[in-house]
Parts: structure tokens; C-alpha cells; sequence
């Protein structure tokens, strides 16, 4: 139950609701006759404003808990996708792309990692990558039925139909479903045959996180793959226009995007119980460059649907190794502030994404000079990745790692 409520928030909130606005920025543009560098900015002001809020709704979870969280921004991100119906030019724009991010991918998508981690503890790792499975199935049909919706009612009208389908799911879905979850939950001891990274049982505070190596190991990991997977995402539907696709046909292409975010949970999850999740990160960062290289010289046919799949599989990778790598190097008693922070350096570099590939793309006049220069970002992440020194191990001391 725990897993369906969660995984639900996550895909109506989080990746789903990042692609799924893909399939509205023609129409801005269209009808509110701006370009699309303008359309990126707006994005990049409105998520910048979206995730200062990330650490602060990070400590709420952790004093008043999940249930009460999700129910609350669940409310919120139900009014700020009403209000999205009434954009009319850039500053409401911006206004409307805080209150998704904020509320959206941002607090809703963070409080659907805590509740897993709380929820689960001897085979988290498994659970998380049953609800990456779940998400990713999920994330599917989102980006396809806005655009069955808009087609039928218009855009304007589809942010209603959205805000309506968060009203009557994630809202009540969280009251009912997580009445019974404990606020935090602490890490067990190491069982026998279990392989995932265990160290003291000593629960780390934000600020004793934040002081380690590990952590920003991870945020950069985390910040490439935001930013980049992103930027993909939102311009995708012109993206693969200039590679010879039309505009259905690109946003079909997120189902295999799915596909490989399904096939992460699948087996992913029950790797990582086996044999840790020491490579995670730096697996992450390799899909991702790949991704970059099919993007560079994507066509239609075969190599268009596995770069969705490959783009697919690094940003679920990602998020299974920050789902179970926070609770296992730092327990549960403050995982909502610290993985706040990280979600926060997710929403922070998912806003620059797209802006970034826009400026950059009109700079050489093609995405794929762009898109090349792009992936230096991961390829740095990657090298952070290997290097074992940023890694908590099992025979570390409550005593953290400090940065430099």
C-alpha cells in the first residue's frame, strides 16, 4: 500500500509531471507569443524560486511526518496547477513554474522517497527499486493522456483536468493510505547477507552531512542528471523535430523512456540488496553520457527509442542510488532535511537545464554541438564517481568524512 501511494505521488508529481510539461511549451509559446529561450527562463526563475523552499519542507516531514506533508502539498500543488490555467504572459508564467516545481517535482517528489525509506529498512533497497518499477510504469502514460487531454479540451483546460486528478488521488491517497506509517524509522544493524553499505548506527544531522565528501559525491551526480535530463525532456518535442520526428511521435518516445526507468527498478533494486550500491552513481553518470551521444546523432528508427530507453535508465538510476544511499550512510532520524537538501540541488539544477540547452542551442544554431558540450558535466560527476574516496565505507566511524 505504502509502495502504490508513494510511487503514485511520485509519477503525478516528480518525472511525470517534468515531462508532461514538455507537451506544453508549444502552446505557451504559441498562444502567449513568446520564444522558447523566454519559455526556458520563465522555467529556470519559477524552479529557482520553486526549490529555495526544498530544505525547509525537508524538516517538516521530519517534525509533523509524511501523511500530514503529502495531504498538505497536495493541496497546494492542486491550487498551483488551477492557477496554471491562467497564464497570460511571462511574469505569470514564471509565477505558475514555481508553484508546480515547488510543490510538484519538488515537495510531493520528496516526501514519496522519505515515505519508502521510513517505511522499509532491512531490503529498502529492494522496496526502492519496486517503486522506481512502479514510477516508471506510471510515468508512461502521463505525457501521452495530457496530450489526448489537450487535444480534446485545449491546455488551458488540461491543467484543470490535472489539478482535478491530484485533488482526487495523491490528496486522499495520502490521508488513508499512510495513516499508519511512524513519522522516522532508524536504521537496523547489518544482517547477515545483506551487501548494501552499512556503517554506524550514529544518525547523521543535516549539517554533519553536508560535511562529507559522500554527499556531494552524490549532488553532483544528482545536479548532472537533473540539469541534463531535463533540458533533454523539456525541449524534446523540437529536439527530435530537427532530427526528422514529429510532435506525437516525440512524445511517444517517453514510453521507453519508462521503459528503462522500469527496467532500473527491476533490477537495480535487487542488485543493490546483493551487492551494495558502491557503483551506482558512477553507472548513473555513464548512461547518461551515452544518452548525450545517441541525442548528438539521434534519427528516427532503432536509435531514437534506445536513447529514450538509455536517458530513461540513467535518471532512474540516479534516483535509486540517492534513495538508498542517504538512509544508509546517514540513517532515518533526519532524512527529511537531508535528503530536503538534495532535492533542493536537484530542483536548483533542473532549472538551469533547459535555459542552458536553449542559450546554447541558439548559440551554435543545432542541438548537437550543444548537447556535446553539455555532457562535460557528467563526464566530471563520473570521475567523482570511481574515485573511492567519496564513498562512505562500512568500517567508517560516527566520526564523518570531512570535506577537502
Amino acid at each position: 500500500m505504502v509502495l502504490g501511494v508513494a510511487a503514485l505521488s511520485a509519477v503525478l508529481t516528480g518525472p511525470g509531471q517534468t515531462i508532461g510539461v514538455s507537451v506544453f511549451i508549444d502552446h505557451f509559446i504559441e498562444d502567449l507569443e513568446i520564444t522558447r529561450p523566454v519559455v526556458s527562463f520563465t522555467y529556470l526563475i519559477g524552479t529557482l524560486c520553486g526549490g529555495f523552499a526544498m530544505p525547509f519542507v525537508g524538516r517538516f516531514i521530519d517534525q509533523r511526518g509524511v501523511r500530514l506533508a503529502q495531504v498538505l502539498i497536495g493541496v497546494a500543488f492542486t491550487l498551483a496547477l488551477i492557477n496554471m490555467s491562467f497564464v497570460g504572459g511571462v511574469v505569470t508564467l514564471a509565477i505558475g513554474f514555481a508553484g508546480i516545481r515547488m510543490f510538484g517535482q519538488g515537495a510531493l517528489s520528496l516526501t514519496a522517497g522519505v515515505t519508502v525509506s521510513l517505511a522499509f529498512s532491512k531490503r529498502r533497497a529492494f522496496a526502492l527499486g519496486m517503486f522506481a518499477t512502479a514510477t516508471g510504469m506510471l510515468m508512461a502514460t502521463v505525457p501521452l493522456g495530457l496530450d489526448l487531454v489537450i487535444e480534446a479540451v485545449g491546455w488551458r483546460s488540461a491543467w484543470r483536468v490535472a489539478a482535478l486528478v491530484i485533488a482526487l488521488t495523491v490528496v486522499p491517497l495520502g490521508w488513508f493510505g499512510l495513516a499508519q506509517l511512524p513519522r522516522r524509522k532508524a536504521t537496523p544493524p547489518a544482517v547477515a547477507g545483506d551487501a548494501v553499505e552499512t556503517i554506524d548506527p550514529h544518525h547523521a544531522t543535516r549539517s554533519e552531512a553536508l560535511r562529507t565528501r559522500s554527499f556531494w559525491m552524490l549532488a553532483t551526480a544528482v545536479g548532472s542528471s537533473s540539469m541534463l535530463a531535463t533540458a533533454l525532456n523539456f525541449h524534446q518535442v523540437d529536439l527530435l523535430g530537427e532530427a526528422g520526428l514529429e510532435a506525437q511521435e516525440a512524445a511517444a518516445l517517453f514510453l521507453p523512456q519508462a521503459v528503462g526507468a522500469v527496467a532500473v527498478g527491476l533490477i537495480g533494486g535487487s542488485f543493490s540488496q546483493r551487492y551494495g550500491t558502491r557503483w551506482l552513481p558512477a553507472a548513473a553518470m555513464g548512461l547518461l553520457i551515452t544518452a548525450h551521444l545517441l541525442a548528438a546523432t539521434v534519427a528516427p528508427g532503432l536509435i531514437v527509442v534506445l536513447y529514450a530507453v538509455v536517458l530513461g535508465a540513467g535518471g532512474g538510476t540516479v534516483r535509486l542510488a540517492s534513495s538508498v544511499m542517504l538512509p544508509h550512510w546517514f540513517g532515518t532520524a533526519h532524512l527529511g532535511s537531508i535528503q530536503g537538501v538534495m532535492t533542493f540541488v536537484g530542483v536548483i539544477t533542473s532549472a538551469l537545464g533547459p535555459f542552458a540547452l536553449a542559450i546554447v542551442r541558439d548559440g551554435f544554431e543545432a542541438y548537437q554541438p550543444a548537447i556535446l558540450l553539455l555532457m562535460m558535466l557528467p563526464v566530471v560527476a563520473l570521475v567523482l564517481a570511481i574515485d573511492p574516496r567519496n564513498h562512505r565505507g562500512r568500517n567508517q566511524s560516527a566520526v564523518f568524512d570531512a570535506v577537502g
